[in-house]
């Protein structure tokens, strides 16, 4: 049997019908919406398949994530019984890969993602927040540039490490916004501000840590059966005390993605990325092309997993 490691998406892999086929074709996925609905007090096949601007507000849209990359994962767990050597996610990814590991129910978790959104949109309130992407520049430029700023007086931080070449950068939306051309200068082939209205994974968060980590304290058990890779360290954990220091951290620290999947690729034989679309899959060709990364995000992908596993 291959060594296998489990992968989920975060924010950004949204997108309107995502869950649907799962839906409509498995009784485990109608009895997940359901719960899930019941939990939050509203209901997740409006947000989900019908069009709804609230798939776009962060307190919505993780729990949405969330709960189709766990409907994924039951999906396929139905059908193929293996033990991942560990378990990633990217940023809210990483609440996902908690329900995987044994260390959260799938209906705390829904719940404990739609408080951090809540409290990621308070502390961001009125800051005018946001985030920029940016493509060309090397992690040594874009850490020198940010840190130059700061000290200029701006509020601009690395964010998400996602591949070479790839930065997702965070801080106040006006701040990022007069730099546009000046990293261009600086080489970038992209410089864009991205819609949207927090700050994720720097210190504009700071308030969202000590909200959230009760939560953390209630909900999240010791009971890990295998190891989660932080986005904090890029290094493993499977202990609820290493769970509600590192889960509150991250909200302020930038997400170590391509650290993490390239320090543990030799670990095993293939990925797979449970959730909506294949973000992380197309990521992870780009950081790690010698161990191949399957997804489960329909029928159609989850048959072509299996047979991939099974050959």
């Amino acid at each position: 049997m291959k060594k296998v490691a489990f992968i989920f998406p975060g924010q950004g892999s949204q997108s309107n019908g995502m869950g649907k086929d799962f839906f409509e074709n498995s009784a485990i996925a109608k009895e997940m919406i359901k719960n899930a609905s019941e939990r939050l007090g509203f209901s997740f096949e409006d947000l989900l398949f019908n069009e709804s601007e609230n798939l776009g507000k962060t307190e919505f849209t993780q729990p949405a994530i969330l709960l189709v990359s766990c409907i994924a994962l039951a999906v396929f767990k139905e059908k193929y019984d293996v033990k991942p050597e560990f378990v990633l996610g990217h940023s809210l990814g990483e609440f996902s890969a908690l329900v995987a590991s044994g260390a959260i129910d799938y209906l705390d978790a829904v719940d404990l993602v739609h408080k951090r959104g809540l409290f990621m949109n308070e502390a961001c309130a009125g800051a005018g927040a946001g985030m920029m992407a940016l493509v060309g520049l090397d992690d040594a430029t874009v850490e020198s540039m940010t840190e130059a700023q700061r000290e200029a007086g701006k509020k601009i931080w690395p964010a998400n490490y996602n591949m070479d070449g790839q930065i997702v950068v965070a801080g106040l939306k006006a701040d990022l916004e007069s730099l546009v051309d000046t990293f261009k200068e600086a080489g970038a082939k992209r410089a864009l501000v991205l819609d949207m209205s927090v700050a994720s994974h720097c210190e504009l968060l700071t308030s969202a840590v000590e909200k959230l980590n009760p939560f953390l304290n209630n909900f999240v058990t010791d009971t890990f059966t295998t190891s989660i890779i932080s986005n904090v360290t890029a290094q493993a954990y499977n202990t609820k005390a290493e769970a509600i220091e590192l889960l509150g951290k991250q909200l302020i620290s930038p997400v170590k993605y391509k650290h993490s999947v390239a320090s543990k690729a030799s670990d095993v034989d293939v990925f797979i990325e449970f959730g909506n679309g294949a973000v992380l899959k197309g990521l992870n060709r780009k950081i790690c092309k010698e161990v191949p990364t399957l997804n489960v995000s329909d029928v159609k992908s989850l048959e072509a997993t299996l047979e991939a596993l099974n050959d």
